[in-house]
């Protein structure tokens, strides 16, 4: 299912946002702006606590390849984001790696990793009040 030499590829983006609650891919256009296929962890499993895991992830991404596949798409850049910003944290969920490395088996070319995460300039106040968060 890997494209031949003489295949010609057709590019999509795969935007993976990957928190410690949830695992979403999303597959779009070359320009971002035509969704093609979109999966969450939520949507395949039954257990609300398995919705981060690696296996949801993979299944997911299963699901988003042959979609993609459908549609034409065999080779994707991949942009990975975490919750990020001035609370959330900036590493991200156990599925994103997993889910990459699902959509690679599922037979789709990959160009560009990213790490899309938002990163603060400047921050808003932080949470917790005056005296920081107590223990």
């Amino acid at each position: 299912m890997i494209p031949q030499k003489n295949e010609k590829l057709r590019w999509g983006i795969a935007h993976i946002y990957s928190s410690y609650n949830n695992t979403i891919i999303h597959v779009t256009d070359i320009t971002g702006s035509e969704t093609i296929a979109k999966v969450s962890g939520g949507m395949v499993v039954k257990a609300h606590r398995m919705e981060p895991s690696p296996s949801a992830a993979m299944a997911a991404a299963k699901l988003v390849a042959e979609g993609a596949r459908e549609k034409g798409i065999n080779a994707i850049h991949i942009k990975v984001r975490a919750p990020g910003g001035h609370n959330g944290p900036n590493n991200t969920g156990p599925g994103a790696q997993a889910a990459i490395r699902a959509l690679s088996r599922a037979g789709l070319r990959i160009g560009d990793i990213d790490d899309i995460t938002a990163v603060p300039h400047d921050r808003c106040r932080k949470k917790g009040g005056k005296r920081g968060r107590r223990v």
